[in-house]
């Protein structure tokens, strides 16, 4: 017998139990994405979120799991509410599970507003076009593929590769140029080991730099469920801190692969036709709604930039993931696993990395006036020294001239130098000057990517003189 009431749309009707979902027979006046609350025989409460409404069944996720749970006695009572978040300027510093509840043994976070996790989508008209350099301290990324206010820049990488390393050194170091004050970065962990959570706290602990972030944390062995919802909590809390507060957000979400696969899970236990290997054909539209929440608005000073992080199975940028964030996001960096094993750390491979949006957050006033001649310049060397590597394995390297010599030694240099700083946080200034010093390496008529007038303000040899 079924028990229904309309006030509290409480039933106990749950049909059957697939994966992280429960099938309830259809209770008059559900909507698609409300919360509901289920009760198990035992009296547990759990927290689920409706996916699906049909004419005789309405299909709810469960944020814990559905261990335990039987169609006998199991109580499901439907709010009527979105999902919301609990946000306040006191999450920084804090660590909350992937739905936002206190991970630090702390405190509840006393709100100051409870905001549903689906955000309120930017008004294209509203939008304001990012313009402003943000310093990570990275060479490779600060000179040649610079990441710019509101922009949304990828960083894909193989298994093994120190992704990891990368996003916690870019975490802590992150800083507008005259703003570090109003900085704060949201760091989104999906599905990470209990080794790769203890490596995340420990280096934000040590470095000092938990101060100014907020850091979700979702566990391999969580609920598939909480992944989903993760991401939406993490940059409602972005949202509020950028719009409210007037922060300038740096949002690195880790690892995106993960992201996707639960997405797939969700998809198959809910028997959905799969698109290209097994993914949801919704896939495209549902990493969208997380990628365009990064972005400025007119008339606002906070900004949210997003670093979404994800591992290419087999190193393979055609992957269905890398592949449509690709088509969302502007540009990427990508890590090497050759340049892996040649000892550069990080391994940011500079020839296939693009930041569409380079060219609005650099030059006078924003960075340096020589900044783009100088990325010219050192991208068609370094191109053309990898070049003559291929060409030496083939006739040797006596086979080469002296100038081809030059090349091919500074290619070395430039990835031991100027790719490979360790820990190291450089500033923009310390990194165009390594750049100087590399190109110095070569003859000063093989500039020709650099104007003149700054060959004889910059360059080694006219300082010395």
């Amino acid at each position: 017998m079924s028990y229904v009431s309309l006030l509290t749309k409480e039933c106990k009707t749950v049909s059957y139990v697939s994966g992280p979902l429960i099938f309830v027979q259809s209770v008059k006046g559900v909507k698609f994405g409300e919360i509901a609350q289920i009760t198990l025989p035992n009296g547990e409460e759990r927290t689920g979120q409706v996916l699906d409404v049909s004419k005789d069944l309405s299909v709810v996720q469960v944020f814990e799991g559905t261990s335990g749970i039987d169609n006998m006695e199991t109580r499901v009572r439907f709010t009527g509410e979105p999902p919301k978040v609990d946000v306040s300027i006191d999450m920084l510093g804090r660590i909350f599970n992937g739905v936002g509840k206190p991970r630090d043994g702390g405190p509840d976070v006393i709100q100051e507003a409870s905001l549903d996790i689906n955000g309120m989508p930017i008004n294209p008209y509203a939008r304001d076009k990012p313009a402003d350099f943000i310093q990570t301290g990275m060479s490779a990324i600060d000179a040649l593929n610079t990441l710019v206010r509101g922009q949304k820049l990828p960083i894909f990488t193989g298994s093994g590769l120190p992704a990891n390393k990368l996003a916690a050194q870019i975490a802590r170091q992150a800083q507008v140029r005259g703003e570090g004050e109003n900085f704060a970065v949201v760091f989104v962990a999906m599905g990470i080991t209990y080794k790769e959570a203890s490596y995340f706290m420990t280096d934000f602990e040590r470095t000092g730099a938990l101060e100014r972030v907020v850091f979700f944390m979702n566990l391999a062995d969580d609920p598939t469920i909480e992944r989903i919802a993760t991401p939406r909590c993490a940059l409602t809390v972005a949202e509020y801190l950028a719009f409210t507060h007037n922060l300038h957000v740096l949002v690195i979400l880790t690892d995106m692969i993960n992201y996707c696969e639960a997405l797939r899970e969700i998809s198959t236990a809910r028997e959905e036709v799969p698109g290209r290997r097994g993914y949801p054909g919704y896939m495209y539209t549902d990493l969208a709604t997380i990628y365009e929440r990064a972005g400025r608005i007119k008339g606002k000073t906070g900004s949210i930039t997003q670093l979404p992080i994800l591992t290419m199975p087999d190193d393979d940028i055609t992957h269905p993931v890398p592949d449509l964030t690709g088509y969302i996001t502007e540009g990427q960096i990508v890590l090497s696993r050759d340049l892996f094993r040649r000892g550069a750390d990080p391994p940011i491979d500079v020839l296939p990395c693009l930041s569409r949006l380079m060219n609005l957050g650099i030059g006078p006033g924003k960075t340096r006036e020589d900044h783009r001649n100088v990325a010219d310049q050192l991208y068609a060397s370094y191109a053309y020294g990898r070049d003559l590597r291929r060409l030496v394995a083939i006739v040797g390297e006596e086979a080469l001239t002296e100038l081809d010599k030059k090349y091919l030694k500074f290619a070395d240099e430039f990835e031991k130098r100027f790719i490979t700083q360790g820990d190291e946080n450089r500033s923009l200034e310390r990194t165009l000057e390594i750049g100087w010093d590399l190109m110095s390496m070569l003859p000063e008529d093989e500039l020709k990517r650099i104007k003149l007038d700054f060959i004889k303000k910059y360059h080694p040899a006219y300082k010395k003189g």
